[in-house]
């Protein structure tokens, strides 16, 4: 039977469906598949958090689920849809021999965009690009409830995107983070509006280039509906903006630190301020907030607020609801999170800063800094970040498998900053919380009153922690036990 032409009030019956990789979004998938009617296949190299226990659920509701080494290394006979979670690169084998096979592979925001009621259009307004996509979405999830609206956050942040969509009471809103593995795997959405926030490089392990990332980031703009905002300061998304295949009546919005012009939201002085969705805007921009309103005056976090407020403005969402909306939001821990301060200098958690480009955004909130970073690289480069900060910096603390990548351009393009490298790959947590103990002992010794030590690692975190939540939080306690 052909998927294709199947919904959520069709019988999926006689459909046999893979669902490759059981982590939050493919049991997601798995599970609503499997309500449908569908003969579902799921299958994971790993058992490991709570998959077993999901795994045994399924089966009882008629799902198979193969768990453990080798369970993906082939793809079952007689299939008529792959499902695939989005770090699944298309190289991996079992998605190399559905393209051999002509068999289709959605991601699970296809699968949702597929399953949407018909009886009741709830929009969807996505956000994508290298940094910022959680806080933007968070935000703009925030200015939507503070307008009366049921929205919730959702895709790569928040719910499942196929559980929202499933839910029985339909939603007025969807706030929509899509990454770009997410988008790879997406061919039919059409949103109402949708921004790209940034294109820097970042996943070239997953990528061949950043052609081909950037492609894919700009695949959010496709359809869209009412509003493709993008970043004034960065052309990159302005360019996917230009060459997207929007409907008619589509507008470009764009985002600014600087004052901004007609279309466009932006900043006159204080004031976060909308010359696209108000009347006058030829003469005159309308207030939203001031940067009071806004958790940190940190630009990118007020970037975030404008690519935020664009999409709720397109939205219809009235001037005093983005106000409200961001003056209630607070961002997730480990986002630019002041830990303490002692002796002139405050201590900065920004541990979900995992790429360059973000490190560089949180770097430019502070003067001078002692920064803190290293990890896994990801295959990227650090050279354009240290140009653009050296003037910044008062030392370096480098930890992590790739420190050296690091530790090479700060020797190329910043050699009188002091350096410290700290050595240790320990993955057990008390030696975790051990190196952590002489990464702030060595950024105390290079900080100075009025400096500001920033945990910005520029780098994922799985090489010594569990994610940058762990590594955030063992910085905190360490710099707790400091202070």
């Amino acid at each position: 039977m052909d998927p294709n032409n199947l919904g959520r009030h069709d019988s999926w019956a006689g459909v046999r469906a893979v669902v490759a990789g059981f982590g939050v979004s493919g049991f997601a998938a798995a599970d609503n598949l499997t309500h449908l009617g569908a003969d579902v296949i799921a299958l994971d190299e790993s058992d490991a958090g709570d998959r077993a226990e999901k795994a045994e659920l399924l089966r009882v509701l008629g799902a198979d689920v193969r768990l453990g080494p080798g369970s993906t290394a082939t793809l079952p006979d007689d299939v008529d849809l792959v499902v695939t979670s989005p770090g699944w690169k298309p190289s991996s084998p079992l998605l190399a021999q559905a393209r051999e096979r002509g068999v289709p592979v959605w991601g699970e925001v296809e699968l949702a965009w597929r399953l949407r009621d018909p009886h009741h259009h709830t929009p969807w307004l996505c956000v994508t690009g290298t940094n910022g996509k959680t806080t933007t979405v968070q935000m703009l999830d925030s200015i939507l409830r503070a307008a009366g609206l049921r929205s919730v956050a959702v895709g790569n942040v928040g719910l499942p995107i196929v559980e929202a969509v499933m839910d029985p009471e339909p939603y007025d809103v969807f706030a929509v983070e899509l990454s770009s593995f997410q988008l790879h795997y997406t061919y039919s959405m059409s949103a109402e509006s949708a921004a790209v926030l940034n294109v820097a490089e970042d996943h070239l392990d997953w990528y061949d280039s950043m052609e081909e990332y950037a492609a894919d980031k700009g695949r959010i703009y496709e359809r869209v509906e009412r509003a493709c905002v993008y970043n004034v300061a960065d052309p990159e998304t302005e360019r996917l903006v230009r060459e997207a295949d929007v409907q008619e009546g589509a507008r470009a919005i764009g985002f600014t630190l600087g004052m901004p012009s007609v279309g466009m939201v932006g900043m006159v002085e204080e004031i976060l301020a909308d010359r696209a969705f108000v009347e006058q805007r030829d003469s005159s921009a309308a207030e939203l907030c001031t940067l009071e309103d806004l958790a940190s005056p940190a630009p990118h976090f007020v970037a975030n607020a404008l690519a935020a407020a664009a999409l709720a403005r397109a939205h219809g969402v009235s001037q005093a609801a983005v106000r409200d909306g961001l003056r209630a939001f607070r961002p997730d821990g480990h986002r630019i999170a002041v830990v303490g301060e002692r002796d002139g200098v405050t201590w900065v958690d920004d541990s979900k800063a995992t790429n360059p480009h973000a490190a560089q955004s949180s770097l430019q909130a502070y003067d001078p800094v002692v920064w803190v970073a290293g990890g896994l690289a990801k295959g990227a480069r650090f050279d354009d970040l240290v140009q653009a900060v050296r003037g910044r910096l008062r030392g370096v603390v480098l930890i992590g498998q790739d420190r050296e990548v690091i530790a090479a351009a700060l020797s190329r393009h910043a050699p009188d900053v002091p350096v410290i490298v700290v050595d240790g790959d320990e993955t057990g947590a008390h030696e975790r919380g051990s190196v952590m103990e002489r990464v702030v002992g060595a950024a105390a010794d290079l900080a100075r009153p009025g400096d500001t030590v920033l945990l910005a690692p520029g780098c994922a975190s799985m090489d010594m922690f569990a994610n940058y939540a762990e590594r955030g939080d063992a910085f905190a306690d360490a710099v707790r036990r400091r202070l």
